[in-house]
Protein backbone atom coordinates (compact mmCIF):
# COMPACT_ATOMS: atom_id res chain seq x y z
CA UNK A 1 0.00 0.00 0.00
CA UNK A 2 1.15 3.75 -0.22
CA UNK A 3 1.85 5.53 2.66
CA UNK A 4 1.06 9.48 3.14
CA UNK A 5 3.32 10.50 5.75
CA UNK A 6 4.85 13.97 5.04
CA UNK A 7 8.48 14.05 4.17
CA UNK A 8 10.34 17.24 5.41
CA UNK A 9 13.79 18.51 6.61
CA UNK A 10 15.40 19.77 9.06
CA UNK A 11 15.64 23.87 8.91
CA UNK A 12 17.79 26.03 10.95
CA UNK A 13 15.59 29.18 12.47
CA UNK A 14 18.80 31.43 12.15
CA UNK A 15 19.25 30.45 8.46
CA UNK A 16 15.77 30.58 7.90
CA UNK A 17 15.52 34.34 8.77
CA UNK A 18 19.11 34.72 6.81
CA UNK A 19 17.25 33.01 3.77
CA UNK A 20 13.72 34.55 3.98
CA UNK A 21 11.74 33.65 1.19
CA UNK A 22 14.33 32.18 -1.18
CA UNK A 23 15.17 29.38 1.08
CA UNK A 24 11.04 29.26 1.50
CA UNK A 25 10.86 28.73 -2.20
CA UNK A 26 13.76 25.99 -2.34
CA UNK A 27 12.32 23.66 -0.04
CA UNK A 28 9.23 23.55 -1.92
CA UNK A 29 11.29 22.85 -5.16
CA UNK A 30 12.70 20.05 -3.52
CA UNK A 31 8.93 19.24 -2.25
CA UNK A 32 9.44 19.72 0.98
CA UNK A 33 6.40 19.17 3.09
CA UNK A 34 7.24 20.21 6.26
CA UNK A 35 10.38 21.38 8.70
CA UNK A 36 11.56 20.14 11.58
CA UNK A 37 12.86 24.05 12.90
CA UNK A 38 16.14 23.50 15.02
CA UNK A 39 18.20 26.17 17.36
CA UNK A 40 21.00 26.37 19.35
CA UNK A 41 20.21 30.05 20.67
CA UNK A 42 18.06 30.78 23.58
CA UNK A 43 17.93 34.24 23.10
CA UNK A 44 16.07 34.04 19.72
CA UNK A 45 13.17 31.90 21.11
CA UNK A 46 11.23 34.92 21.17
CA UNK A 47 7.24 35.71 19.78
CA UNK A 48 9.01 38.19 17.71
CA UNK A 49 11.18 35.51 15.80
CA UNK A 50 8.03 32.97 15.69
CA UNK A 51 5.55 35.12 14.19
CA UNK A 52 8.57 36.25 11.27
CA UNK A 53 9.20 32.57 11.05
CA UNK A 54 5.26 31.54 11.16
CA UNK A 55 4.99 34.23 8.28
CA UNK A 56 7.54 33.07 5.97
CA UNK A 57 6.12 29.25 6.34
CA UNK A 58 2.24 30.09 5.51
CA UNK A 59 0.76 28.28 3.24
CA UNK A 60 3.88 26.82 1.95
CA UNK A 61 5.80 24.37 4.43
CA UNK A 62 4.01 23.23 7.38
CA UNK A 63 6.53 23.19 11.08
CA UNK A 64 6.19 20.38 12.48
CA UNK A 65 7.98 20.36 15.46
CA UNK A 66 10.91 22.40 17.30
CA UNK A 67 14.34 20.54 17.96
CA UNK A 68 15.91 22.66 20.94
CA UNK A 69 19.64 22.41 21.10
CA UNK A 70 21.81 24.25 24.09
CA UNK A 71 24.82 26.41 24.71
CA UNK A 72 28.17 25.10 25.67
CA UNK A 73 30.75 22.49 24.45
CA UNK A 74 29.28 19.65 21.81
CA UNK A 75 31.47 16.81 21.01
CA UNK A 76 29.66 14.88 18.98
CA UNK A 77 32.06 11.36 20.10
CA UNK A 78 32.23 8.36 22.07
CA UNK A 79 35.55 9.72 24.02
CA UNK A 80 34.21 13.24 24.30
CA UNK A 81 30.25 13.54 24.30
CA UNK A 82 29.74 11.87 27.61
CA UNK A 83 30.98 15.16 29.47
CA UNK A 84 30.14 17.82 26.93
CA UNK A 85 26.46 16.53 25.44
CA UNK A 86 23.33 17.27 26.82
CA UNK A 87 21.89 16.96 30.05
CA UNK A 88 24.03 14.86 31.32
CA UNK A 89 26.93 16.71 32.25
CA UNK A 90 26.73 18.18 35.70
CA UNK A 91 28.65 21.14 35.09
CA UNK A 92 26.09 22.04 32.48
CA UNK A 93 22.66 20.90 33.68
CA UNK A 94 21.30 23.58 35.49
CA UNK A 95 21.80 26.04 32.37
CA UNK A 96 20.49 23.78 29.64
CA UNK A 97 17.83 22.95 31.28
CA UNK A 98 16.82 26.51 31.41
CA UNK A 99 17.36 26.32 27.95
CA UNK A 100 15.32 23.71 27.29
CA UNK A 101 12.14 25.07 29.48
CA UNK A 102 12.70 28.91 26.91
CA UNK A 103 12.69 25.88 23.64
CA UNK A 104 9.58 24.86 25.07
CA UNK A 105 7.94 27.83 25.12
CA UNK A 106 9.41 28.48 21.66
CA UNK A 107 7.64 25.41 20.84
CA UNK A 108 4.06 26.61 21.57
CA UNK A 109 5.33 29.83 20.09
CA UNK A 110 5.22 28.35 16.80
CA UNK A 111 2.12 27.03 17.30
CA UNK A 112 3.11 22.76 17.45
CA UNK A 113 3.43 20.52 20.57
CA UNK A 114 6.45 18.61 19.76
CA UNK A 115 9.86 19.40 20.79
CA UNK A 116 13.13 17.45 20.89
CA UNK A 117 16.59 17.26 21.60
CA UNK A 118 19.80 14.90 22.37
CA UNK A 119 19.54 14.65 26.60
CA UNK A 120 23.61 12.72 25.96
CA UNK A 121 25.07 9.40 26.62
CA UNK A 122 22.51 8.37 29.28
CA UNK A 123 24.27 5.92 31.57
CA UNK A 124 23.66 2.59 31.00
CA UNK A 125 23.57 1.14 34.65
CA UNK A 126 20.36 2.34 36.02
CA UNK A 127 22.54 2.62 40.05
CA UNK A 128 24.63 4.77 38.70
CA UNK A 129 24.45 7.36 40.51
CA UNK A 130 23.99 10.49 38.33
CA UNK A 131 21.66 8.03 36.07
CA UNK A 132 19.47 9.35 39.11
CA UNK A 133 20.13 12.92 38.66
CA UNK A 134 19.70 12.89 35.15
CA UNK A 135 16.07 11.16 35.53
CA UNK A 136 15.46 14.21 38.47
CA UNK A 137 16.21 16.90 35.89
CA UNK A 138 14.15 15.23 32.97
CA UNK A 139 11.55 14.33 35.43
CA UNK A 140 11.46 18.85 36.04
CA UNK A 141 11.61 19.50 32.20
CA UNK A 142 8.92 16.83 31.67
CA UNK A 143 6.43 18.49 34.02
CA UNK A 144 7.40 22.33 32.63
CA UNK A 145 6.69 21.01 28.91
CA UNK A 146 3.44 18.87 30.02
CA UNK A 147 1.87 22.22 31.43
CA UNK A 148 2.24 23.98 28.18
CA UNK A 149 0.80 20.42 26.60
CA UNK A 150 4.33 19.77 24.98
CA UNK A 151 5.70 16.39 24.50
CA UNK A 152 9.51 16.07 24.67
CA UNK A 153 11.31 14.12 22.72
CA UNK A 154 14.46 12.27 22.89
CA UNK A 155 16.85 12.08 19.70
CA UNK A 156 18.39 8.65 19.71
CA UNK A 157 21.43 7.34 19.35
CA UNK A 158 23.55 8.02 22.22
CA UNK A 159 22.07 5.47 24.25
CA UNK A 160 20.76 1.59 23.82
CA UNK A 161 17.09 1.89 23.02
CA UNK A 162 16.24 -0.42 26.40
CA UNK A 163 18.44 2.47 27.95
CA UNK A 164 16.11 4.79 26.41
CA UNK A 165 13.15 3.20 27.32
CA UNK A 166 13.72 2.42 30.88
CA UNK A 167 14.51 6.31 31.47
CA UNK A 168 11.12 6.54 30.63
CA UNK A 169 9.72 4.72 32.37
CA UNK A 170 11.67 5.62 35.36
CA UNK A 171 10.49 9.66 34.48
CA UNK A 172 7.11 8.39 34.40
CA UNK A 173 4.83 11.29 32.19
CA UNK A 174 2.97 10.77 29.78
CA UNK A 175 4.53 13.64 27.26
CA UNK A 176 7.52 11.78 26.59
CA UNK A 177 8.19 10.28 22.91
CA UNK A 178 10.75 9.31 20.70
CA UNK A 179 12.59 10.71 17.79
CA UNK A 180 14.28 8.11 15.64
CA UNK A 181 17.18 8.78 13.91
CA UNK A 182 18.40 4.98 12.79
CA UNK A 183 21.69 6.24 11.68
CA UNK A 184 22.78 7.46 14.94
CA UNK A 185 22.23 4.57 16.46
CA UNK A 186 24.38 2.75 14.00
CA UNK A 187 26.96 5.99 14.19
CA UNK A 188 27.64 5.57 17.77
CA UNK A 189 27.62 1.69 17.78
CA UNK A 190 24.32 1.66 20.09
CA UNK A 191 22.04 -0.79 17.97
CA UNK A 192 20.25 -1.56 15.33
CA UNK A 193 17.48 0.17 13.90
CA UNK A 194 15.32 -1.93 12.65
CA UNK A 195 15.23 -3.58 15.77
CA UNK A 196 14.88 -0.61 17.72
CA UNK A 197 11.32 -0.12 16.07
CA UNK A 198 10.00 -3.10 18.15
CA UNK A 199 11.70 -1.69 21.46
CA UNK A 200 10.36 1.84 20.86
CA UNK A 201 7.07 0.74 19.94
CA UNK A 202 4.26 3.44 19.65
CA UNK A 203 6.60 5.96 21.31
CA UNK A 204 7.85 7.03 17.95
CA UNK A 205 6.60 10.69 17.42
CA UNK A 206 9.27 11.89 14.62
CA UNK A 207 12.05 10.01 12.87
CA UNK A 208 15.29 11.38 10.99
CA UNK A 209 16.40 10.04 7.41
CA UNK A 210 20.06 9.85 7.32
CA UNK A 211 21.90 6.90 6.84
CA UNK A 212 25.45 6.15 7.72
CA UNK A 213 27.94 3.29 8.67
CA UNK A 214 29.19 1.45 11.49
CA UNK A 215 33.26 2.56 12.71
CA UNK A 216 35.60 0.26 13.02
CA UNK A 217 37.68 2.11 15.17
CA UNK A 218 35.71 2.35 18.91
CA UNK A 219 36.98 5.39 19.61
CA UNK A 220 35.59 7.14 16.52
CA UNK A 221 31.94 7.65 15.44
CA UNK A 222 30.60 5.98 12.30
CA UNK A 223 31.00 7.75 8.94
CA UNK A 224 27.35 9.58 7.60
CA UNK A 225 26.09 8.56 4.10
CA UNK A 226 23.33 9.31 1.66
CA UNK A 227 20.39 7.60 2.28
CA UNK A 228 20.54 4.48 0.77
CA UNK A 229 23.86 3.81 0.60
CA UNK A 230 24.46 3.21 4.36
CA UNK A 231 23.95 0.24 6.91
CA UNK A 232 20.38 1.57 7.83
CA UNK A 233 19.20 -0.86 4.89
CA UNK A 234 16.10 1.70 4.14
CA UNK A 235 14.01 -0.59 1.97
CA UNK A 236 13.61 -3.02 5.25
CA UNK A 237 13.76 0.09 7.98
CA UNK A 238 10.74 1.98 6.40
CA UNK A 239 8.23 -0.38 4.91
CA UNK A 240 8.48 -1.52 8.73
CA UNK A 241 8.28 1.63 10.79
CA UNK A 242 4.98 2.32 8.47
CA UNK A 243 3.68 -0.54 8.73
CA UNK A 244 3.83 -0.83 12.42
CA UNK A 245 1.45 2.23 12.62
CA UNK A 246 4.15 5.24 11.96
CA UNK A 247 1.84 8.13 10.91
CA UNK A 248 4.26 10.79 11.59
CA UNK A 249 7.04 12.97 9.74
CA UNK A 250 10.06 11.89 7.94
CA UNK A 251 12.42 14.78 8.31
CA UNK A 252 15.60 13.94 5.75
CA UNK A 253 19.12 15.47 7.68
CA UNK A 254 21.88 15.70 5.36
CA UNK A 255 24.98 16.68 7.20
CA UNK A 256 26.68 18.50 4.49
CA UNK A 257 26.62 22.31 3.19
CA UNK A 258 26.66 23.44 -0.36
CA UNK A 259 25.24 22.23 -3.80
CA UNK A 260 25.89 18.81 -3.07
CA UNK A 261 23.23 18.80 0.30
CA UNK A 262 20.69 19.79 -2.12
CA UNK A 263 21.61 17.56 -4.92
CA UNK A 264 21.55 14.54 -1.93
CA UNK A 265 17.98 15.60 -0.53
CA UNK A 266 16.45 15.92 -3.88
CA UNK A 267 17.68 12.10 -4.50
CA UNK A 268 16.63 10.96 -1.06
CA UNK A 269 12.82 12.62 -1.31
CA UNK A 270 12.82 10.37 -4.56
CA UNK A 271 14.23 7.56 -2.75
CA UNK A 272 11.73 7.38 0.02
CA UNK A 273 9.00 8.39 -2.05
CA UNK A 274 9.52 5.08 -3.96
CA UNK A 275 9.76 3.11 -0.55
CA UNK A 276 6.67 4.53 0.33
CA UNK A 277 4.93 3.46 -2.67
CA UNK A 278 5.77 -0.17 -2.42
Amino acid sequence: MAYKNSIGVIYNIKRLLEEGNAGVEKLVDLGIECVQLNGWDATMYTEETAEKICSLLANKVRISSFWCGWSGPKVWNPVDGPCTLGLVPDAYRAIRLEELKKGADFTRMLGVHDMATHVGFIPEQPSYAGYRDLVSAISNLAAYCKERDVFFNFETGQETPVTLMRTIQDVGTDNLGINLDPANLILYGRGNPIDAIDIYGDKIRGVHIKDGDYTTDPYRNGKERLVGEGSVNYPVFLPKLLKNGYKGDLYIEREISGEQQIIDIKKTVAYIKELMSE
